[in-house]
């Protein structure tokens, strides 16, 4: 008795990534055109200011200590906004930030209904730090 091989190929189930690829175009489009609108940062309501407008050579680099309306300080340049912190650690960071950089400013955006001694505090521990300039944030007025 001849034993016949049998030569038909079983059918592989294949997983189709073509449609996995799409979605993950279509995420990423949509993740390029939303992040630059996104607003990272603590949520201040900022005085409005007559003056114009200082240009800043990268705005991406910048330093920035917000200071809420209830007095807590965040620090926004390094994406650790979320946490409050001391005028101590603020100005522990802010100098490990300033150790190796050429332009020592620090920026303060703080909220319009902000105690004063709150700013002082801020504008202390910056100083502290070791920065060179401190400059205020404001919003300029709408025009009417």
């Amino acid at each position: 008795m001849p034993q016949y091989r049998h030569n038909q190929r079983k059918p592989m189930a294949q997983i189709n990534v073509v449609p996995y690829i799409d979605v993950m175009l279509v995420l990423l489009v949509i993740f390029m055109v939303t992040a630059p609108l996104m607003q990272q940062g603590v949520d201040v309501n900022l005085p409005e200011a007559a003056a114009e407008p200082v240009q800043s050579p990268d705005d991406k680099d910048q330093i920035i200590v917000a200071i809420t309306a209830d007095g807590q300080f965040f620090l926004d340049a390094d994406g650790r906004d979320g946490k409050p912190q001391s005028a101590v650690d603020l100005a522990n960071r802010i100098n490990e930030m300033l150790a190796g950089r050429s332009d020592k400013k620090v920026y303060v955006r703080a909220d319009e209904a902000v105690d004063y001694g709150h700013v002082m505090e801020a504008m202390a521990a910056i100083q502290a730090a070791g920065a060179s300039g401190i400059g205020l944030i404001a919003e300029q007025p709408e025009k009417r």
